[in-house]
Formats: C-alpha cells, structure tokens, sequence
C-alpha cells in the first residue's frame, strides 16, 4: 500500500520510512503541511500518517483541508501533542486515529492495518476469498490451508485486489499503490506479478479486462 508520511523531524522522519517500508507500505515522504496537500492533490494514497507541529502549515489545518474538499483518506495522527483536548480536536478535524509520541513502530503498524481494514469495510482482520487466506498481520497467505511463497510486490497487490473485490483497478491505479515516488515500476512490472499469482493462486483469480485492467471477482462470483 502506498503511504503518505508527513513529518518535520529528519531523523524520525528517516526512520519511519524504513520501518514501514520494511512493513509493506510503500512510503512518499514530506516535511510540510503544504507539501502534503500539494502531494494528496496529485495522487492515491491508502493512508497518511501525519504530525501536527509542521511547518509551512499545521497539521491540523492539512487535516481541515482534507476533509473538507470531500477527501476521505484514512489519517492517523502522530504527533507530540498529548493533552484531552488535542486529541479531542484532532478527531473532530478529521482523524481516523491518534497515536502519541513516542510510539512503538508495531502499534503503529498495528493501528495502520487497523484503520485501513476499516476503510476497505473488513470487520474481521484476515482477508479471505474461497480458498485463499490473507492475513495482514503476519503478512503470510494460505491456498486450502497450504502457505504461500509470495514476494513482497506480490502480496501487496493481492491484498490491493481482494481489498476492491468486485472492482477493476488499472494498472496505472495498482502501479500508483505499489510504488512511491522513488521506486517506479519497471514498464511490465505488474503484468509480471499477476503472472505469478495465478500461477501460485490458480489461474481464473485474477480476470484481465483487456484494454481496461484487472480484478478479482467477489466471494461467490458476485459484481
């Protein structure tokens, strides 16, 4: 999933991104309120995890911002900022979550799936679809209760197609959530990863709609 982390601090900024990069996400990284505006306007991102003290514009006014143009990106709010009131604020700005400095990067890996399952309207925390099991936390994948050898880029764009099961996503759509800015795709990148699913998954999984994308039907082949 591509993530959008807004946060001043070099070194807490660095370390997030490596962090959740190891986690999965593919992270975009700015250091100012109105750089991620700028960043939400241009593209996709299934979450950002945004501070508050920012400079250029706070991150309460990003979030302000957000909500009100009809933006309904999941945010998590990490910040310093620790007193009733601002998480109160916070929350009423917009905020999908609230997580105070300092943190535990599992909490927040944690509250991320958490909020992104809530997004995709998941109330239990394994994704499953016939035979296949896809469980988020451990980030293992099952067929007929035998674990999954999948890369990393092949479990995230599984995981991107069972979340909008039923919808077809293009590829400019899946290569924009598997890929930030500093890691664009090679120009068959996807193709080569379904390629590999329906070979490990079984080959009807995943449908090609030629000329418009990809999709996996929902549970029981209903649109």
């Amino acid at each position: 999933m591509r993530l959008l982390l807004v946060e001043d601090d070099a070194l807490l900024g660095d370390g997030l991104r490596a962090g959740l990069g190891q986690a999965g996400y593919a992270v975009d990284w700015v250091r100012d309120g109105e750089a991620a505006l700028a960043a939400l306007k241009a593209g996709s991102f299934g979450a950002m995890v945004l501070d508050l003290g920012l400079p250029r514009r706070d991150g309460l006014s990003v979030l302000q911002a957000l909500r009100a143009r009809g933006d309904a990106t999941p945010v998590l709010v990490l910040t310093a900022r620790d007193t009733v009131q601002d998480r109160v604020s916070g929350l009423d700005a917009g905020a999908d979550d609230y997580l105070i400095k300092p943190f535990d990067l599992d909490e927040l890996a944690a509250r991320l799936r958490a909020l992104t399952r809530r997004a995709a309207g998941r109330a239990a925390p394994c994704v499953i679809h016939g035979g296949i099991v896809l469980d988020p936390a451990s980030r293992q994948v099952t067929r007929d209760g035998a674990p999954v050898e999948l890369s990393a880029r092949e479990y995230e764009l599984l995981a991107l197609l069972l979340d909008h099961a039923g919808r077809v996503l293009t590829r400019a759509q899946l290569e924009q959530s598997l890929y930030g800015w500093n890691h664009g795709p090679e120009s068959n990148a996807v193709e080569v990863h379904i390629h590999h699913l329906r070979r490990k998954l079984g080959s009807t999984l995943i449908r090609t709609l030629r000329g418009i994308g990809y999709q996996i039907e929902k549970a029981g082949g209903a649109d």
